[in-house]
């Protein structure tokens, strides 16, 4: 998300379609870069930092998410996230490609800022791949798709567990964080939310303390992943504690019958 009015157009306005409808489609960039896409970016990060309650309650979270049903949760992607991420990322790079960066020539604070937008929004672009290719169940075709949603702390763990993942989801996710956080900024600019220079001044510091809070949460999940991932034993640890979480569901489900033996369904996951 950014201040596409700032852009220098490549081709003269209302020479191609979206020349002549720019006006509606930097809107639909702008809000599509907060609603949903910003606010899920958000959602996404808080419930991975739950994991630094523990493996449980990060399972918890995402058998949650989950227990909505296949068909839903994949309607729910595709509709407010993988459509809105795709318009967004097609519109970001129309924009880039229609301007050069000047920050050379003036090395102003609004223009750095606007130039890291174009850059972080290239290496969200790319990350983003790399995620779902690694952690979603769409790349698995490829290799990938690791993540067990009723494995959740433990699989993730162990995608992040070399140096290199870290380093590449800790760039990813603070670009991210910095792109939605100064695209908020901008989006007040766009939509005349804040206007005046003292105005934009304040939101400025709100954007910055919001972007801060938000970067915590995806440093602190990263941080809860590797804790678990840091030894065989703390993995395993995980697993037991997830098996009986989800054998508990099942059985409070009717999925599967509690045998004579098995404990209470009450609460197994005392062991985190």
């Amino acid at each position: 998300m950014e201040s596409a009015e700032s852009t220098v157009e490549a081709q003269p306005a209302g020479s191609t379609f979206l020349g002549r409808h720019q006006f509606l489609i930097y809107r639909l960039f702008s809000l599509a870069g907060l609603l949903p896409v910003g606010a899920y970016v958000v959602v996404h990060l808080l419930v991975n930092a739950s994991v630094l309650a523990g493996p449980a309650m990060y399972q918890r979270q995402v058998d949650q998410i989950h227990s909505l049903g296949d068909t839903m949760v994949t309607i729910l992607e595709w509709g407010f996230i993988f459509i809105p991420i795709l318009f967004h990322a097609i519109v970001g790079l129309w924009i880039i490609s229609g301007g050069l960066p000047n920050v050379g020539a003036y090395p102003y604070g609004s223009n750095v800022r606007y130039t890291l937008q174009r850059a972080t929004g290239m290496l969200v672009a790319a990350f983003i791949l790399f995620h779902l290719w690694q952690m979603h169940r769409l790349g698995h075709g490829l290799g990938g798709g690791h993540f067990d949603p009723e494995h959740a702390a433990s699989s993730a763990a162990i995608v992040l567990d070399t140096f290199p993942m870290i380093l590449i989801y800790s760039v990813g996710t603070l670009c991210a964080v910095y792109h939605l956080s100064n695209g908020i900024w901008t989006f007040g600019i766009t939509w005349g939310i804040w206007t005046s220079e003292g105005a934009q001044r304040r939101a400025g510091y709100v954007c910055a303390v919001f972007g801060l809070l938000v970067a915590l949460a995806g440093m602190g999940s990263l941080y809860g992943m590797s804790k678990i991932g840091a030894t065989k034993q703390s993995v395993d640890q995980a697993i037991v504690i997830e098996d009986n979480i989800q054998r508990t569901r099942k059985m409070l489900q009717g999925e599967i019958a509690i045998q004579p033996n098995e404990p209470s369904a009450k609460s197994d996951t005392h062991g985190e």
